[in-house]
Parts: C-alpha cells; structure tokens; sequence
C-alpha cells in the first residue's frame, strides 16, 4: 500500500470516476479503521464501535467527495480531519448513552469472541495505554495515534496538523520518551 494518496486518483474520484472511487477507499479505508481502532479501541472484546465510526467516516468521505477541492494540502488531510471529529462524536454519545442494556433473547449459538478473562486482560491492557495517552498533550497524543497506530509518514503527519515532519519527529520522539517515563512510573507504583 502507498502512504501517499494520488491527487489525480482523487481528482477522477471527484468527478465521479467509479473505478478510481473505489481505488481511493481501498487506499484510505484500511488506515481508517486503524486510526478509529486506535482512538476507539475494543468495547465489549471486539473493535466493533471502533469499526462502524471508520465506515461512517468512509461514507462521509465519499459523499463530500464531488465537493472536496485540493487546497495544497494531501487528501489524507481531509480525510483524517473527518475521521478526528467522527470520533470524538462517538466519544461524545458514548459518555451521553454510557447506560447498560439488557437482552431478553438467547444466542442461538455458542459466543466465538474471548472468553471474560482474556476480555478483562484486554480491556485493562487498552485502559492502560489510554490512560497513559491521556497524560500526554493532545498534539503528542494525536502525532502517536497517527505515525505508530495509523502507520502515516511524518510528512503525512505534519501536514494534517498543520506542523513540519521534522517538527512531528521531535515530537514523536519526545512524547515517546515521555510514555517511557510515564509507564516505569506506573510500574513503580504498582510494586509499591
């Protein structure tokens, strides 16, 4: 997979090329799902939420597309700006409907998913770094989830936050070493 978007790819996309439509969700879909899976992580055992919000973002995209214009910036600018704030949306409706729900109705089936114990290691493990996340400023924050979860080049980086690579390398390195520190904290808080 390239890390760059073609702007021409785009640009027939745009225009309503089907072929080059699909060529560009391929592109940008799976780095997508990362991203949301990255922001989101696991509910229950399973990256579903995390999922759905990365298709609505695919849609989303989709249909600003014969709208969408090149402005100097890569098309993954556009495209991880709406991911951000369909995140942070289901972030929002989270907290808002954080009520449990419960079924009358009986699977038909045995569950296929982790069983409890490896759904609590999971969860707690994906607790842990979000907490740790959390503790950094959100530009480190958001340069980690982007290079290391989403897999985007610092240039990539750097021009969806509006930053120089090598200023979104700086403040990989710093925030990485940052989380470093943090985790050997908790880990001595932890033996204490």
């Amino acid at each position: 997979m390239t890390t760059t978007i073609e702007p021409a790819l785009v640009r027939r996309a745009a225009e309503g090329d089907r072929a080059a439509m699909g060529d560009l969700l391929a592109e940008f879909h799976p780095r997508v799902v990362r991203y949301c899976r990255a922001r989101l992580g696991r509910v229950g055992g399973a990256y579903t939420t995390a999922d759905d919000i990365a298709q609505e973002v695919c849609l989303a995209v989709m249909r600003a597309l014969p709208r969408y214009r090149e402005q100097g910036k890569p098309f993954a600018a556009f495209v991880f700006a709406v991911a951000a704030h369909k995140v942070a949306d289901a972030q929002r409706a989270a907290v808002r409907d954080s009520a449990v729900t419960a079924t009358d109705a009986l699977p038909d089936r045995p569950d296929a998913a982790p069983g409890p114990e490896q759904q609590a290691l999971a969860t707690d493990l994906a607790r842990r770094i979000s907490v740790l996340l959390d503790r950094l400023p959100a530009t480190q924050r958001e340069i980690v989830t982007l290079r290391v979860a989403v897999g985007l080049t610092a240039e990539e980086v750097g021009t969806i936050l509006g930053m120089s690579a090598a200023a979104v390398r700086v403040a990989q390195s710093r925030a990485l070493a940052r989380l470093r520190t943090l985790a050997g904290e908790r880990l001595g808080e932890v033996a204490a």
